[in-house]
């Protein structure tokens, strides 16, 4: 089902670019104003010149900020700072990382090209909603860079790992790239080119479905870009470029894929203690409190017994946090909230998402906040991070406002839930996965146009 391509890959000089770490950057859409500046100051060649920040609903049609990457593209491979390979190949792209829990592991994955297909046909499913400004913005800047500077991240089944181990008896010895991204995590790329072994992993893609992780925009943005290109040529050919996207693809198996819970931190109209919080929920929910702790502890034993009873079954299990008074609740599903009118309106396979527990019943079925109110009001912020969590929930607690915070922990959502819902055609809620490490861009683009430019080392 899936067409897996090699590609010849735009990737820094490393005679130009000694040190990658000052020019790679994580996905557009996870640098704030403040990190962008950061990286604009350690290089001026980092990618962020290049991938521009989004500017999501504020993006405007034939911008130049889009033409002035455009002229910063040409010039970098004019000057050499960006060389082509000369070669098609598959890269074998791993990440050494250290997860929160404090385990060390390894994430294998491959980049290589995808022919785009629509949603509809089944080869590429996505689980997240995307949002028509965001896509706009990336629309422009793909379309007048002509090329993908951001990878799609997408989740392929392969239980015996035979794709990566054909590859990895394959690649150069010598990698062609290594970086360290801000959290320290090692990104290494192995180029790999013979043509035989290209041709298996394409046959072995041929009957796989692919599930979209991360970069739901991205793949919907290429999608529009090879409608535009068709406009311009109606007789485009099936190899184009426009009719490709890059992405970098891992097995649901790989025993280094992690998914990060994404918590909630709520900003509720009006003053509530954590009495009437509680209060507020047990129509809905049996809550029981979690006593003998503070702070950082007692939010690590919410995690905990929420982790043991994901472990065990049953209804889904949410922590909330009070920072005002410093005091955590367990929040168990009651059966009879399971039947109520909002929940009934999901998909079965939506219904056993702590994620829709919390947006559904919660956040909607209790606190009657829809997700169009949170986001115009700006009622939630979401961490990935539970120190972080933590620490924007007590500053908020002290300021003077007319809301309460309450910190909504969640366990992570499984890999096979996200296949579940993709092969149902279902949406999960916003911001339900977080898969961890974040992919750098930078470390391989590919170009749609072929304008001479390619320059080797």
């Amino acid at each position: 089902m899936a067409v897996i391509a090699p590609f010849r890959g735009v990737r820094y000089n490393p005679e130009k670019i000694k040190n990658l770490d000052e020019v790679l950057t994580p996905p557009y859409d996870v640098i704030d104003e403040k990190a962008g500046d950061a990286f604009l100051k350690k290089n001026p060649h980092s990618m962020i010149r290049l991938d521009l920040r989004n500017t999501g609903q504020k993006a405007k049609k034939g911008s130049d900020r889009y033409v002035a990457a455009r002229a910063r593209f040409d010039d970098w491979q004019d000057e050499g700072t960006l060389i082509r390979d000369d070669k098609p190949a598959i890269y074998l792209y791993f990440i050494d990382y250290l997860h929160p829990s404090g385990r060390k592991m390894t994430r294998k994955g491959i980049v290589s090209l995808v022919g785009l297909a629509d949603f509809s046909e089944g080869i590429v499913k996505p689980h997240e909603e995307t949002f028509a400004g965001v896509i706009q913005d990336r629309l422009e800047l793909m379309d007048t860079c002509g090329a993908q500077f951001s990878k799609v991240f997408s989740l392929y089944s392969d239980p015996e790992q035979e794709i990566i181990g054909l590859l990895e008896k394959a690649a150069e010895k010598e990698p062609i790239a290594r970086a360290k991204d801000p959290d320290g995590n090692v990104h290494t790329l192995w180029r790999v080119s013979d043509p035989d072994t290209l041709q298996k992993v394409s046959r072995l893609f041929a009957d796989k479905s692919l599930y979209i992780a991360d970069g739901h925009h991205r793949y919907t943005t290429a999608l529009a870009c090879r409608e535009r290109a068709r406009a311009r040529n109606p007789e485009l050919e099936a190899d184009s470029p426009y009719n490709f996207i890059m992405m970098y693809l891992s097995a649901c198996e790989d025993p280094g894929l992690s998914v990060l819970p994404t918590h909630r931190l709520l900003s509720l109209p009006g003053r509530v203690s954590a009495d009437e919080a509680a209060s507020l929920v047990t129509p809905s929910f049996t809550v029981r409190e979690i006593t003998g702790s503070s702070r950082e502890s007692l939010v690590n034993a919410l995690l905990e017994r929420m982790d043991e009873l994901a472990l065990a079954g049953g209804p889904a299990a949410l922590g909330m946090y009070h920072p005002g008074e410093d005091r955590g609740f367990i929040l168990l599903v009651r059966p009879e909230a399971m039947n109520s009118e909002i929940i009934a309106e999901r998909a079965e396979v939506l219904q056993e998402l702590d994620v829709v527990a919390l947006s559904d019943i919660l956040l909607q079925g209790i606190f009657h906040l829809s997700h169009e109110q949170c986001v115009r009001d700006h009622l939630l912020s979401y961490f990935s991070d539970v120190n972080a969590a933590l620490d924007a929930a007590v500053k908020k607690s002290v300021e003077k406002s007319e809301s309460t915070p309450l910190l909504f922990l969640l366990n992570p959502t499984r890999v096979s839930q996200v296949t579940d819902v993709a092969d149902q055609g279902e949406i999960m809620p916003h911001k339900s996965t977080y898969f961890y490490p974040k992919i750098l861009t930078g470390l391989l683009i590919n170009k749609l146009s072929d304008d001479g430019k390619d320059k080797q080392s």
